[in-house]
């Protein structure tokens, strides 16, 4: 029987290939096995360093929709949708903005968040028909994220965003090249060549590090530009349970340099918006007056205070 095509395309993949490091991984003792996946592990960071330059033309491009009232959609099959998932989950919490500014998409839906829907990536008309089912515009952008490049729900997704004019980024660890060979089309294509994994074809591993450092950058990077924080400290998290509540009070003794009541009677005065209350105790500001500054500056809390009363 001949080989099929498919096949072929599977076995040329960068992520099929077989690591040399890892060949005796079967007869290594625990302690050899632990040295090796983090050899390996290693090297994600430094292959992610290489792609920065194409990292920053998305995050530009994700700020400007947001700013503009666009969403960021990630889409993936399985180990790429659910990191696609954990990164979209944490921006409410960490940066205090809606659900929908950014979303996930696992092909399969939500059961293959916790079982594997091996089957469900194999459709390219259901990444077409994601547009419809989200209202996904030209004002939005799809990131497609996917280790091996051929996953079909993404490419299907792809395409029918290119008809579209919707703004595309594409994330994979295999090269550029072999994802032009495979025609897929991207506006933004982010590559971090992570080689071979330790196990053979198990994407979970470097690829998936790969991935979730990308999302994090993508992520964390605009939410910055959008000034979601103040120096380095979240200042637009949502305050959801006791914890943060308490964080947020340590937010404000440390930047403003007050004691635990002051930043307790302020916070509550300024309903629990630590932006609004760190300009009324560094800048003096009344709860209105904070509130105005704060909207005249775009959320920009260093702004605010530069601005004159």
């Amino acid at each position: 029987m001949p080989e099929t095509p498919l096949f072929n395309e599977i076995k040329s993949l960068e992520t099929e290939q077989r690591n040399p490091v890892s060949s005796n991984i079967d007869i290594a003792s625990t302690l050899e096995i632990l040295e090796i996946i983090n050899s390996e592990d290693k090297k994600v960071a430094l292959a992610v360093e290489k792609v920065i330059p194409a990292i920053e033309i998305a995050v530009e491009r994700i700020v400007a929709a947001f700013q503009e009232g666009g969403r960021l959609f990630y889409l993936g099959a399985g180990t790429s949708g659910r990191i696609g998932i954990v990164d979209a989950a944490e921006c409410p919490p960490t940066f205090g903005t809606p659900a929908e500014m950014v979303q996930a998409i696992i092909a399969g839906g939500n059961e293959a968040v916790f079982a594997a829907q091996e089957g469900a990536e194999d459709s390219l008309e259901a990444g077409a028909e994601i547009f419809q089912k989200y209202g996904i515009t030209n004002k939005d952008i799809l990131c497609g994220i996917a280790a091996s490049g051929r996953t079909p729900i993404v490419r299907g997704a792809l395409d029918r965003a290119k008809e579209l004019g919707v703004y595309t980024i594409f994330l994979s660890t295999i090269s550029e090249k072999r994802i032009a060979e495979l025609g897929i089309s991207a506006n933004c294509v982010i590559a971090p060549q992570v080689g071979a994994e330790v196990i053979t074809g198990s994407t979970r591993m470097k690829s998936g590090t790969a991935q979730k450092l990308v999302l994090n950058m993508l992520t964390t990077t605009a939410m910055v530009k959008l000034g979601k924080t103040y120096s380095n400290v979240m200042i637009d998290l949502q305050m959801t349970n006791k914890k943060l509540i308490e964080r947020a009070k340590r937010t404000l003794m440390e930047i403003c340099e007050v004691d635990y009541d002051k930043a307790t009677q302020t916070l509550d005065i300024a309903n629990y918006n630590v932006k609004t209350a760190i300009l009324m105790l560094l800048g003096n500001h009344s709860l209105d007056s904070a509130k105005i500054l704060l909207e005249q500056n775009n959320g920009f809390v260093k702004k605010a205070l530069q601005s004159p009363n």
